[in-house]
């Protein structure tokens, strides 16, 4: 193909993915049901729904504000060259291309990063505070972000620096050895993220001694199931929302636990939180996830292979020669709607492992805790009682409240 028909995929791929994900979101807030679910009033009275429904509206409203200024700016850095124009300027004063290509995106990720600083200070001080959320300082904010700022640079720099010597070294097989530390840098996360990433955020502490911490262990007893640790995040230092999650694969599992969750529930529904969490290592969700998150990985970088050399997908970008880390970029925008519908597979899966986490809590604990757990967590995080079907089917990575509950038979 020319660089001129490329030029147009480019844009049209950014424009669908555009028209596709914003239509959805609208459909999603277009008609709320103003009734309330017997099965959930307890928590989500009258005022608490209209404020549930008043939440989504206002995040779907700023949502579609960022979108659109991202893609029309997107959209106009496509059709004016100037993703090209940057590197011809780059290519005038940096012979390497592995230095090119840190400089190039190096540049783009602080661009967007400023652009978007209004919408993520907005988003935390105004929209999150306005619903009871938010309790970010300032001070807390700036470090949040210098901190993030640093660890994507090294990583994004790791992850270039990587692609740029081995497409150097190996050729059109690049994708398998590139595939294979991605692979293996999943793992290490997997394994170490709590260990190593949190706690540059957050102070991560054992669960005290006491009725819940002994409650939590007796239920890991009569599960035969070895925790290394528990632990408690200071996660209320930025907002009032509440969560749980398991981190680890082997001998490193731990669970973790938001300190707003334990002051909002009772022990027998931490305890089936806990199951929950248990339930995805007993049915082994995390080794298939990341099984399949490697075979995806795999895949795309395959098919990027297939693209890496081609000189059509750098000239339709605005450059004036071949660069590596423009066809990536043209590629990445190529392969967006395409890897949007791919994931819907990932969705619907993850959805299923829920299910069977739930019903593993509810067998092991009772389904009415655990029933009584996901709907106060709805109703303190502000969760959209009645989400669209469309809409859930796409960006749903656990199933709806009310959708959970009939399958505990709730």
């Amino acid at each position: 193909m020319s660089p001129q028909t490329i030029l147009a995929i480019l844009l049209a791929a950014t424009a669908f993915s555009y028209f596709f994900e914003q239509s959805l979101a609208w459909l999603n807030i277009a008609r709320p049901r103003q009734d309330i679910d017997p099965r959930v009033r307890e928590y989500f009275d009258p005022e608490r729904y209209a404020k549930t429904v008043s939440y989504q509206k206002d995040k779907t409203r700023l949502a579609l504000i960022t979108a659109s200024l991202f893609t029309a700016a997107n959209l106009l850095l496509l059709a004016f060259g100037t993703f090209g124009w940057l590197e011809n300027q780059l290519a005038a004063s940096i012979g390497s291309q592995l230095r090119r290509a840190l400089a190039f995106y190096g540049i783009l990720y602080l661009a967007m990063d400023l652009a978007t600083l209004p919408v993520q200070i907005y988003a935390t001080f105004r929209l999150e505070a306005r619903y009871g959320f938010n309790r970010t300082t300032p001070k807390l904010f700036i470090a949040d972000k210098i901190k993030s700022l640093i660890l994507s640079a090294l990583l994004g720099a790791a992850a270039i620096s990587g692609l740029v010597t081995l497409v150097q070294k190996m050729g059109p097989n690049f994708w398998i050895w590139f595939a294979a530390a991605a692979i293996l840098f999943i793992l290490l996360m997997n394994m170490f993220y709590t260990s190593l990433i949190v706690p540059l955020f957050n102070k991560l502490r054992p669960l005290p001694e006491g009725e819940l911490r002994n409650a939590i262990e007796a239920y890991a007893q009569t599960q035969n199931f070895r925790l290394t640790g528990i632990y408690v995040i200071d996660a209320s230092k930025r907002s009032s929302k509440s969560n749980a999650y398991f981190s680890g694969i082997g001998p490193k599992k731990k669970i973790v636990l938001y300190d707003t969750l334990i002051e909002k529930h009772s022990i027998e529904e931490l305890v089936a939180v806990l199951a929950h969490e248990v339930g995805h290592y007993r049915h082994k969700h995390i080794i298939k996830s990341f099984i399949a998150s490697a075979m995806q990985i795999s895949l795309i970088l395959w098919v990027f292979s297939l693209f890496a050399a081609a000189p059509a997908l750098s000239l339709a970008l605005g450059a004036d020669h071949y660069a590596l880390h423009l066809n990536l970029l043209a590629f990445a925008i190529l392969a967006g709607p395409i890897t949007s519908f791919s994931s819907l597979f990932s969705m619907v899966t993850s959805r299923r492992y829920e299910y069977q986490a739930d019903a593993f809590a509810a067998r092991t604990t009772s389904a009415a805790a655990m029933s009584s757990a996901l709907i106060r967590l709805s109703a303190d995080n502000l969760s959209y009682l009645y989400p669209h079907p469309a809409y859930v089917f796409f960006n749903y990575s656990h199933p709806p409240l009310l959708q959970r509950l009939e399958h505990l038979g709730v």
